[in-house]
């Protein structure tokens, strides 16, 4: 009888093991997968580059650390999905031609200054504090080559305005 029970014990090990091992590693891939969303934040801007504000006079007002974003696939991603954007930071367009440019703010959960400028570094339009999520056109309302966006107030906040430059 001994042995009978042993045989059926080993028998049942066999079974039971490998299906409370599959039982936990089954909770804890579904532990982790709610701990890495619940933890997602959105993108995150890394800076590469630093853009300077200048009035008509060319004194500087201000800086901003920018992403810079220069082809197509960056452009269309934009601010897209970036929950936070550090004070005085941003990202950079640049375009290949100066031309009308529009931007809008779908997908992009923060308010921007979105700052149109010319090729010769000159701020053609700005908008301020734009509304988040928004599918509405801003256009540029003048031949552009760049882009600056940056949080909501900062153009305001800084005194930056329409025929200010920028260097970087």
């Amino acid at each position: 009888m001994d042995r009978l029970l042993m045989s059926n014990l080993s028998k049942l090990n066999k079974l039971i093991l490998p299906a409370i091992y599959l039982f936990f590693v089954a909770i804890s891939c579904i532990e982790s997968k709610k701990t890495n969303q619940r933890s997602y934040d959105g993108r995150v801007v890394i800076p590469e580059q630093t853009v300077h504000f200048l009035d008509t006079k060319f004194n500087k007002i201000s800086s901003v650390e920018v992403q810079i974003s220069d082809d197509v696939m960056e452009r269309s991603q934009g601010l897209m999905d970036v929950q936070k954007l550090p004070i005085n930071h941003g990202m950079l367009f640049i375009f290949e031609e100066e031309e009308p440019l529009s931007f809008w703010m779908a997908n992009t959960p923060l308010p921007l200054d979105i700052m149109y400028v010319n090729s010769d570094s000159v701020i053609v339009s700005i908008y301020h504090s734009t509304t988040p999520f928004s599918e509405k056109g801003l256009p540029s309302g003048a031949p552009a080559k760049y882009v600056v966006e940056t949080n909501g107030g900062y153009a305001i906040n800084y005194g930056i305005d329409k025929g200010y430059r920028i260097r970087f």
